[in-house]
């Protein structure tokens, strides 16, 4: 079943290449959307695809990189849109 889901990632997320950890993540679930920082310290994560790779990508993201310290995933459904082609790392516009 085809899903979307818009997540947020909190803790020491930024600075720890997270945002690459979670576009590798993506990509080996063939999963479509973006990643980037926002300007609270969070990571925010649009993920489009089968809804059991979300799932193992949520479960990797709680995981977190060597470096990272993540104290919450915070995990949004929304409709699945095929609006994307690729996942990309998105640079911070705040």
């Amino acid at each position: 079943m085809k899903a979307r889901a818009h997540i947020f990632v909190s803790g020491y997320v930024q600075g720890v290449f997270f945002r690459n950890f979670t576009q590798t993540c993506a990509l080996s679930h063939n999963l479509t959307g973006w990643v980037r920082n926002t300007g609270d310290g969070r990571v925010e994560v649009i993920a489009e695809g089968e809804k059991r790779d979300i799932e193992e990508l949520v479960a990797e993201l709680n995981e977190g990189t060597p470096s990272s310290i993540v104290e919450n995933v915070e995990v949004n459904w929304e409709d699945y849109t095929g609006e994307f082609s690729d996942f990309r790392i998105i640079l911070a516009g705040f």
